[in-house]
């Protein structure tokens, strides 16, 4: 059916212009009395005709329909009729045809879809280069789904929108673009009834079967190059259970969905992914600048600057920014502007509309989470200050000692459960990830603090607070605690216990009553002696003592043979038959992650790679080592050699000093009579070099490839240390090389 023609005359005035111009008074066809009786028979048929027809046409219009031309043609005939009352016979034929005419199986028809359906958008700032480029990934042929993801609020809906308004700026070849919002609960007869709705077909098919209405979906776009934005989607959509044909490079269709989680990605088989990044400083404080307005900005001299203090405090994130640019256009006084800085540095939740319409949008995130344990880790990061880089490895161990998971470690120490909820928490995008670190946007750290004292059960409130000092009777009614990141005895529930950075120099006697305690950190603390924690902390999983002053001797070495769940042991050794020792003694060098060497006399360092199977990071300071020695045979069977682990798997990171050379290939290489042949990389994890303070240092190593992964350098101090040891292969893989010499410096990017 072709497109319909509007006219200004209502239907029941025309009839009525024609029945007057039939029957009015002085008209031909009342002249003629001799063929009245047969022209008022038949008008009345009209009369009744039109009466059924309008009221036929009333109807469909009121849904929204449309008359069809040939109604309208008919109608308008009616008028016309008055033309032809000059001879009643010809009136009366003329009456008779038009009433044959008046038989119609269908009176309106709906329009037709519009191509594209305007979206209504603000303002794009930092995004039209992200526009640009989805609309170049659109545009390729062999591209057919692309996938957009990044955390809520960041403005991924309105790129899609964006994307959707070009397809009108932009001459392009295809049929229709249908935009659908998904959301978290997913609803396929609801995304079929949208996708209906814009292809004008939702009415006749509102009763039918999800399975009917896929059937309909499948034969229209089938037949169409179409475009199908799908907006926050939380999980794969079943694409054929909707009746939406999958794109393919033939049929030249396309697909764009946004989505808060980047595995939503992987599972809808997208072939090309763009991650929506939180803007810049200067593009936040432009899009700020054009929500507030120029003339909030210009009512105080000092608005400008405490405007954009404001901005930064949104951190990039344009949802925050809306919100918060919004509520302080209207702010008149600049003590009000001021008073907004105080509430955001303090508590941001307690910011006008922070909580309903940005905290409340980010939760959605949260919730989305797949079970109660996920979300209490998450909850728990919000404990750490603002923007403080908590090690993934500190992180698991709180949420080990909490409860949140479960504590069993893998031979290396490590969490496999831990790993997998940062994982998680990342691809949510409710955590951002470094190498070895998380931490918290801002913002999120606000909801996450605002979820903890709002939504949670009464007994599991959340109290965060900076404190500098305490005393014993703050603990006083704290017999519940299990992680205690202080200095503090004799809590009995106690599993975690962190004292690193303290001036303790010895173990109370009330660590005896801690006997649940399972990670005990001494790291950078004055403590000189373990004695007797052996028998005190019986069920101890993790003790760490690097950098104490503390140095394992024999006496330790029994004490620490005696924690029989000990899984991570970090520490400090002098004597060099120690070292031996440790390594002889299977379950507790595997232990060891973190090893620091200082003041050893002994010529030669005799690392195993099979008993320091676990270490990860290894210092050497102020030592007269002139060879380090890799020995990779099994010390509890002499006669078995480590072919499958020739190596340290895991060693990431190496400081050294007072060394002439690091890896000799006449030493350090000939170790044993057997040379497996991937000894030439005895450290192929390792990323991290630091040599400091060593004027007789020559070269790094004899075969640059021995040191196959490693990205950040930093020398000081080390003039006879030519660039050349690191080979021209190795410098375009280093993210930073640094050479100091008595002041001056040089760099190798």
């Amino acid at each position: 059916m072709g497109g319909c023609v509007s006219i200004d005359i209502p239907c029941d005035k025309v009839v009525s212009q024609a029945y007057s111009c039939l029957f009015g008074d002085g008209n031909y066809i009342h002249m003629m009395k001799a063929n009245l009786k047969a022209l008022e028979t038949t008008m009345q048929e009209l009369r009744d005709r039109r009466d059924d027809v309008l009221r036929r046409v009333s109807i469909e219009e009121n849904k929204g329909l449309e008359r069809l031309a040939q109604v309208k043609g008919w109608l308008s005939s009616c008028k016309a009729s008055c033309e032809y009352g000059k001879k009643v016979s010809e009136m009366l034929e003329e009456v008779k045809k038009l009433l044959a005419k008046g038989d119609f199986k269908e009176v309106a028809e709906k329009k037709p879809a519009a191509k594209v359906v305007k979206k209504d958008i603000q303002t794009t700032i930092g995004l039209d280069s992200l526009v640009g480029k989805a609309w170049d990934s659109i545009m390729k042929p062999e591209r057919r789904i692309l996938g957009i993801y990044g955390m809520g609020g960041v403005g991924k809906t309105t790129l899609l929108d964006s994307i959707n308004n070009k397809f009108i700026e932009e001459v392009n070849e295809f049929d229709v673009v249908i935009g659908v919002l998904v959301s978290k609960h997913l609803q396929y007869e609801d995304i079929q009834n949208k996708i209906l709705r814009r292809l004008r077909a939702d009415q006749e098919l509102e009763k039918e079967t999800e399975e009917k209405k896929a059937s309909f979906i499948e034969n229209i776009l089938g037949r169409k190059k179409f475009v199908l934005l799908l907006d926050d989607l939380w999980s794969a959509v079943d694409l054929s259970r909707i009746g939406v044909p999958r794109p393919t490079q033939e049929n030249g269709s396309k697909i764009v969905f946004t989505t808060r989680k980047k595995e939503v990605c992987r599972q809808m088989r997208a072939d090309d992914e763009m991650k929506i990044e939180c803007l810049s400083n200067n593009e936040a404080w432009e899009l700020f600048q054009y929500v507030v307005g120029e003339a909030a900005l210009k009512r105080h001299p000092d608005i400008p600057t405490l405007a954009k203090t404001i901005s930064e405090k949104c951190h990039g994130l344009p949802l925050a920014l809306n919100v918060i640019g919004k509520a302080m256009s209207c702010k008149e006084d600049v003590h009000e502007w001021r008073h907004a800085i105080d509430v955001l540095k303090k508590s941001s939740r307690e910011f006008p509309g922070m909580e309903e319409n940005i905290l409340s949008v980010l939760k959605v995130s949260y919730d989305g989470l797949e079970d109660e344990k996920v979300k209490s880790c998450f909850l728990y990061c919000s404990l750490f200050p603002e923007d403080y880089e908590i090690t993934k490895e500190e992180l698991i161990e709180y949420w080990i000692n909490e409860g949140f998971i479960n504590g069993k470690r893998n031979e290396d120490g490590s969490n496999n459960k831990g790993h997998v909820i940062i994982g998680s928490l990342v691809r949510a995008h409710l955590l951002i990830e470094s190498e070895t670190a998380v931490k918290m946007h801002d913002v999120l750290r606000e909801m996450a603090l605002w979820i903890g004292s709002t939504s949670l059960r009464k007994e599991e409130k959340q109290c965060v607070k900076s404190v500098r000092r305490y005393t014993g009777k703050f603990f006083q009614f704290m017999s519940a605690l299990v992680v205690l990141d202080l200095s503090i005895t004799n809590l009995t529930s106690l599993k975690y216990l962190n004292l690193s950075y303290t001036r303790i120099s010895s173990l109370s006697v009330g660590m005896k009553g801690l006997r649940k305690l399972i990670s005990l950190d001494l790291e950078k603390t004055y403590l000189e002696s373990i004695d007797g924690i052996g028998t005190s902390l019986p069920n101890l999983q993790v003790l760490k003592l690097y950098r104490s002053r503390h140095y394992i001797d024999a006496r330790s070495i029994e004490e620490l043979q005696l924690l029989e769940h000990l899984k991570i042991l970090t520490g400090n050794v002098q004597d060099a038959s120690i070292l031996e020792s440790i390594q002889r003694l299977e379950r507790l060098a595997s232990c060891v992650q973190r090893l620091r060497i200082i003041n050893m006399s002994a010529e030669v360092l005799t690392l195993n790679t099979v008993a320091l199977g676990g270490l990860r990071e290894l210092e050497i300071i102020s030592s007269k080592i002139s060879e380090i020695k890799i020995d990779w045979q099994n010390k509890e069977k002499e006669d078995l050699l480590c072919n499958s682990s020739p190596c340290f798997k895991r060693l990431s990171s190496i400081v050294i000093l007072d060394l002439e050379e690091i890896i000799n290939e006449e030493k350090g290489m000939s170790i044993s009579n057997v040379h497996p042949p991937d000894m030439t990389l005895p450290f192929p994890k390792l990323e991290s070099l630091t040599l400091r303070g060593s004027p007789e240092l020559k070269r790094i190593c004899s075969n640059p490839p021995a040191l196959s992964s490693l990205k950040k350098v930093d020398i000081e101090h080390c003039p006879n240390l030519p660039l050349e040891s690191f080979g021209d292969t190795n410098r375009n893989r280093f993210n930073f090389v640094s050479f100091k010499y008595n002041g001056g410096q040089r760099k190798l990017l």
